[in-house]
C-alpha cells in the first residue's frame, strides 16, 4: 500500500521519455497514400485528405480561400443542402480549410457510419461546381466581413506586417481587399479546384479505432479513380520587403489603442536552428510566464497579453511579437520589447529559467500525445515536410540538452533589430 502521509515524488518533465506511436501507410493502386494510426477505445474516426492547393499554389489572389470555403457548396449531382443534411444526419462533421501551403477536408465521424459519409466526400472532391449564386454571396459576406474587420487595429496591424516583410504580391505577404474579391470569378475556382482538387494526388491521414474494413472501404472510394494531373510545377515568388522598415498607420483618428507588429522573415522547419528557436522564442514571449509578458504585463502594466510567434511555412517563415497596448505608451512598450530582445543577447539565461521554459515546452507536449487526434497532427506534420520519426526525436534532444550558452548564440543571430519590420496601427 502507498505511504499517503508522503507526497509522490515530482518528476520533471525533461526526465521523461517521449515516443511516437508507429505509423502505418498503405500505398493504394493509383499511387495514393493512406497514413493511419490506430489508437483509443472510443469508435470514432477523423480522416485528413491533404492537398498542395494553398495560397501559394493559386494564380489569382483569393482563389485558393474561396475554392475551399465553397468546396461544400454543390455537385453535379448535391445542392449545398444536400451535403450538409448527409452529415448532420450520421451526427459528423466535414470541414475545409486552406492555409498559406495546403487545403485539408477534415472528416469527424462514428466507424460505423463511415461507409455512409465516404460517397459524399468523393462527390465534393472529384464533381463540385460552385454554382455561381453560392459565389456571390461568398463575396458579399467576405466583403462585408472586410469592411468590418477594417475598423480594427489589430485586424490591419496583421495584414501590413506580413506586406511589408515578403511584398503584398508574395503569397505569404496577400491581403485581402475589395478588389481581390469582386475579382474571383466562377471559373477561377473551377480551374484552380480541376488541379488541385479533382485529380490531385492527396496525403489521406486517418486515426481512431482503424481496422481492416475502414482501410479497405476509403481504398475503395479513394485508391482507385486514375489520377489525371501531372505532378504540379512548384511556383516562384522572389521577396521583396518593403524598404522602410517601420511604418506607423493611423486607422482611427479616435482610438486609444495601437496595435504593434514587430516581424522578419525567417527559417522554416527545415533549418537546423528552427528547434532549438523553438526554446528561445518561448522564453522571450512564447507563454504566459515569458520574460515578454513578465515586463510588459505584469511589471509595467501596459498590455493584458503580448506574445512573439515562430510560424513555419513550407518555403519560408516568420518570427513577430505582437500585442496592444494604450496609445500612450506606444513608444516605450517598443522600447522594452527590443530592450528584452538585447539582454538575451548580452546575457546567458540562468539554468533555473530555461529549466522552466524545457519544462514547459515538453509538458505540452506529452498533452499532445494523448490520444489519436492529438498524434496523428505530429505525424503529418512529420510527412507533409518530409521528414521521419527521426527528426522528431532530434528535437526533444534539444529542447531537453540546449544549453543557456547556445541559447545566447541564437539570440545574438536572429534578435539583429535592424533585421525587424515594425508596424503600428492607431
Amino acid at each position: 500500500m502507498p505511504d499517503r502521509s508522503k507526497a509522490p515524488l515530482i518528476h520533471d518533465a525533461v526526465t521523461f521519455d517521449y515516443q511516437l506511436p508507429p505509423l502505418q501507410k498503405n500505398l493504394f493502386p493509383n499511387g495514393q497514400s493512406l497514413y493511419w494510426l490506430r489508437a483509443g477505445v472510443l469508435e470514432v474516426l477523423s480522416i485528413d485528405w491533404v492537398m498542395p492547393a494553398g495560397i501559394w499554389q493559386e494564380p489569382k489572389q483569393g482563389v485558393a480561400q474561396a475554392t475551399a470555403a465553397l468546396l461544400k457548396s454543390g455537385t453535379t449531382s448535391r445542392t449545398a443542402e444536400q451535403i450538409n443534411e448527409s452529415f448532420e444526419f450520421y451526427g459528423a462533421n466535414l470541414q475545409v480549410s486552406c492555409n498559406n501551403d495546403w487545403a485539408t477536408v477534415s472528416l469527424y465521424c462514428l466507424r460505423k457510419h463511415l461507409t455512409k459519409l465516404l460517397p459524399v466526400v468523393k462527390d465534393i472532391l472529384e464533381n463540385a461546381v460552385f454554382p455561381e449564386k453560392e459565389l456571390m454571396l461568398y463575396q458579399q459576406n467576405a466583403l462585408q466581413k472586410l469592411l468590418v474587420s477594417l475598423r480594427q487595429c489589430d485586424f490591419v496591424a496583421n495584414q501590413k506586417i506580413d506586406a511589408v516583410i515578403f511584398g503584398s504580391h508574395h503569397p505569404y505577404g496577400r491581403y485581402s481587399t475589395k478588389e481581390s474579391i469582386d475579382a474571383i470569378t466562377q471559373d477561377d475556382l473551377l480551374s484552380f479546384y480541376q488541379s488541385h482538387y479533382a485529380t490531385s494526388p492527396q496525403h489521406i491521414f486517418l486515426s481512431g479505432y482503424v481496422t481492416d474494413v475502414e482501410i479497405s472501404a476509403i481504398e475503395t472510394y479513394f485508391g482507385t479513380t486514375t489520377l489525371l494531373s501531372k505532378k504540379q510545377e512548384e511556383n516562384q515568388y522572389e521577396k521583396m520587403g518593403h524598404p522602410d522598415k517601420k511604418h506607423f498607420i493611423t486607422n482611427d483618428p479616435n482610438g486609444v489603442q495601437g496595435a504593434i507588429r514587430i516581424g522578419r522573415s525567417f527559417i522554416n522547419r527545415q533549418h537546423p536552428d528552427f528547434a532549438p528557436m523553438v526554446v528561445l522564442n518561448t522564453l522571450l514571449g512564447g507563454y504566459f510566464g515569458s520574460r515578454l509578458m513578465s515586463n510588459i504585463r505584469e511589471d509595467k502594466g501596459y498590455t493584458y497579453g503580448i506574445y512573439s510567434s515562430q510560424i513555419p511555412f513550407k518555403n519560408e517563415g516568420i518570427l513577430y511579437i505582437q500585442t496592444e497596448v494604450g496609445k500612450e505608451v506606444i513608444a516605450p512598450a517598443l522600447q522594452e520589447i527590443y530592450a528584452e530582445m538585447d539582454k538575451l543577447c548580452q546575457e546567458k539565461v540562468s539554468d533555473d529559467e530555461l529549466l522552466l521554459v524545457k519544462n514547459y515546452l515538453l509538458g505540452n507536449l506529452l498533452g499532445d500525445l494523448d490520444g489519436p487526434f492529438h498524434l496523428m497532427p505530429r505525424w503529418r506534420s512529420l510527412i507533409l515536410n518530409g521528414f521521419t520519426e527521426a527528426h522528431f526525436n532530434q528535437n526533444i534532444a534539444v529542447y531537453k540538452t540546449i544549453t543557456p550558452t547556445e541559447i545566447q548564440t541564437l539570440a545574438q543571430r536572429y534578435f539583429v533589430k535592424d533585421d525587424f519590420y515594425e508596424v503600428v496601427v492607431v
